[in-house]
């Protein structure tokens, strides 16, 4: 009888933790700020720290699927409304910019860490493939979704992590974009997501199909 409650008062110390650290990175910085200064903040014990989380790395990971649990949540409604492949992504790239503006002060910190090809925190590393998975599939409903693509089917198969490449370069824009409310970035957004539908829609003609399984082929090589 008493476990849903348990389970909801270890919820909320998990939650606090994070929101602990993420404050303290951005007062402290990265470097300066110790599980211990952490779990003090939170009013926890640092051993009870360490048990929801080994390392700090792993707090910056919950971070990231905190993330992108709110980019899925923010999705919900656009691609319940849209069917063109345009809208759909135009929709699921302004939701990650809304829910990564709030976060944009510290961004360039959690940048240099996941830059490191070693570092767990990296897009690319293994630690991160949950996230990353979760990305490629919000990306895949955004193909699977629209009701206006004709594509080739080891093409479509790919696009959603194409799609998912082409976001991460929204990211690093959005990292260092200094202009007010990031502005700049909804604008990137904006103008580029019409050429990539333009893309998209000329693989399927006769001129581009070969270099469009040119580079189904080279994605898949190098996933290899």
């Amino acid at each position: 009888m008493n476990e849903p409650k348990a389970v909801g008062r270890s919820e909320q110390t998990r939650e606090l933790i994070v929101e602990t650290a993420l404050r303290l990175f951005r007062e402290r910085g990265y470097d300066a700020t110790t599980m211990r200064a952490i779990a003090k903040e939170a009013g926890v014990s640092v051993g009870n720290a360490y048990y929801y989380f080994g390392s700090k790395e792993e707090l910056i990971q919950a971070y990231y699927d905190e993330l992108q649990e709110s980019h899925n949540a923010a999705c919900k409604a656009v691609l319940a409304r849209e069917s063109e492949f345009s809208r759909r992504l135009l929709g699921v790239l302004r939701a990650r910019v809304d829910t990564m503006v709030p976060y944009h002060e510290f961004a360039g910190k959690f940048f240099k860490l996941a830059a490191e090809p070693t570092s767990p925190l990296s897009p690319f590393s293994s630690e991160s493939g949950p996230a990353r998975e979760a990305a490629v599939s919000l990306y895949r409903a955004v193909v699977d979704g629209s009701t206006d693509l004709r594509l080739d089917p080891d093409f479509r198969q790919e696009l959603p992590e194409l799609l998912w490449l082409y976001s991460m370069g929204i990211v690093l824009y959005w990292v260092h974009d200094g202009s007010p409310g990031c502005r700049k970035t909804y604008l990137l957004v904006d103008r580029t997501v019409p050429l990539v539908n333009k893309m998209v829609g000329m693989s399927r003609l006769p001129g581009f199909r070969s270099v469009t399984r040119e580079l189904v082929d080279i994605i898949r090589s190098v996933r290899a």
